[in-house]
């Protein structure tokens, strides 16, 4: 375990939104997507649950087979109603055994609920034109609420900013710097790019380890466009926590190293943000990142190749 240094350059911080305590944390601060790796206790399940922001950040194909699950599962309840309820309130239905009739409830189940139609079969009687009432109504609910959340999220701004798996500790002018690459991974023009890097130390001070954050100083904090890859650089001096750390040091101290991005999105016309983190184990010394960016045969346009983010060579 490491003492705890005096550091005015890269200076301790309190404003990150974790506590410094006396707990040692060996996983994430910040999870792979981005999102915090907190847990809130003291409520209940139901209260601390949002739906919305649930259906918002669910990946694409876990949404999509969740509305298709949802759809299949009214639309068996509803036939179960009208076959229990006597398939002679459904008129026009044309079967032969129980499967068909089911089969016929099941489709003209799926024509209410999405208020189609065809025509061919309807219901009759009261308790019939009820129950088709009712699924109807449910079914112009659901797909209001369906479009918006889908609405929402195709026009929900974000970073799209892939970065690099490994941070690497290499050669920089007379000592060493912290290096971990960004790049953008969609076509969305990102301008006005700001970064800033926060770590957190496991250090030994009196014979009590804490855990402490320190924001780190990088040589180049802001650019104007992330048209190509961007290496952030922290110079390791004789001000920085990490000055003369090995890697041994590094990894007894549990270092975490949080990375945070805000741009603006000029497709959006929006400010967007993108975070991640790099734990000890992430961490290689004596490496340097390779170029990723080229120009094409001609040389009238530039290229950029995302599968080289990660490249990197042992110094």
């Amino acid at each position: 375990m490491i003492e705890q240094k005096n550091t005015t350059n890269s200076s301790s911080v309190e404003n990150t939104g974790f506590v410094s305590n006396e707990n040692v944390l060996t996983g994430r601060y910040i999870n792979n997507n981005g999102s915090l790796n907190v847990d809130l206790l003291g409520i209940n399940r139901f209260q601390k649950f949002s739906i919305y922001h649930y259906l918002l950040m669910l990946p694409l194909w876990r949404l999509l087979l969740m509305i298709v699950l949802f759809y299949s599962v009214i639309n068996l309840l509803f036939a179960f109603i009208y076959v229990i309820m006597g398939i002679h309130h459904l008129q026009g239905v044309i079967s032969k055994n129980f499967i068909e009739d089911f089969v016929e409830a099941y489709f003209f189940s799926s024509q209410t609920l999405t208020t189609v139609g065809y025509g061919r079969v309807s219901p009759v009687g009261l308790p019939a034109n009820i129950v088709a009432s009712l699924e109807a109504l449910l079914g112009i609910m659901s797909l209001a609420l369906m479009t918006g959340l889908l609405y929402a999220r195709f026009t929900r701004p974000k970073a799209y900013i892939k970065y690099s798996k490994l941070a690497l500790i290499a050669p920089f002018r007379e000592g060493n710097a912290l290096m971990v690459r960004l790049a953008p991974r969609k076509i969305n023009i990102l301008s006005e790019i700001t970064a800033s890097i926060i770590i957190s130390l496991n250090e030994e001070k009196n014979g009590v380890v804490h855990n402490n954050f320190y924001t780190l100083p990088l040589q180049l904090d802001h650019i104007m466009s992330l048209a190509s890859s961007w290496t952030l650089v922290h110079p390791i001096d004789e001000l920085s926590p990490l000055y003369k750390l090995t890697k041994e040091e590094i990894d007894a101290s549990k270092l975490h190293i949080m990375v945070f991005v805000r741009a603006f999105d000029e497709g959006f016309s929006n400010t967007v943000v993108s975070r991640t983190e790099y734990m000890w184990n992430n961490v290689k010394t004596n490496f340097k990142f390779t170029p990723m960016f080229q120009v094409n045969e001609n040389g009238e346009r530039m290229q950029l190749d995302l599968r080289k983010i990660d490249a990197h060579v042992k110094i």
